[in-house]
């Protein structure tokens, strides 16, 4: 804290604190503030560079989000695969002729009477022509 009896009207002033227009008095150039006008071209040039290497890591960074995202998403549906009964061929195909042999006879509809039956009470025509897949056959 000052003094009250030491304090003065007017200020002092020492002669290397003397501030001009805004300047110290030791500053030769009063633009030295705007110099960097001098070298505009390589200012550009510079904040360009620093513009282009920003745009170049976000586009990274975007790519290492889509990357991640995909990611997670694969995993999701492996994960959703396991939680439900598949067909997995190593396991629910046979694997020896024994079980092909069992699983042809539990193929067998029934014995010949009931095959007659089938026949007889069928609705096509056995005098009618074989189909042919993409031929047009005339009425005559």
């Amino acid at each position: 804290m000052k003094d009250p009896s030491r304090s003065s009207t007017s200020p002092s002033i020492i002669s290397e604190d003397v501030i001009i227009n805004g300047h110290s008095h030791e500053d030769d150039n009063p633009f030295a503030e705007y110099m960097w006008m001098e070298n505009e071209e390589e200012f550009n040039r510079q904040a360009t560079l620093v513009l282009e290497q920003f745009l170049f890591i976000a586009q990274i960074e975007e790519e290492l989000w889509e990357e991640e995202f995909i990611e997670r998403c694969f995993q999701e549906m492996l994960e959703e695969e396991e939680e439900h009964e598949w067909f997995i061929p190593a396991r629910d195909l046979p694997q020896t002729m024994d079980q092909i042999q069992d699983q042809f006879n539990d193929l067998v509809i029934s014995d010949s009477s009931s095959l007659e039956d089938l026949v007889v009470k069928s609705n096509l025509n056995p005098n009618a022509k074989e189909f042919v897949p993409g031929v047009k056959y005339l009425n005559i």
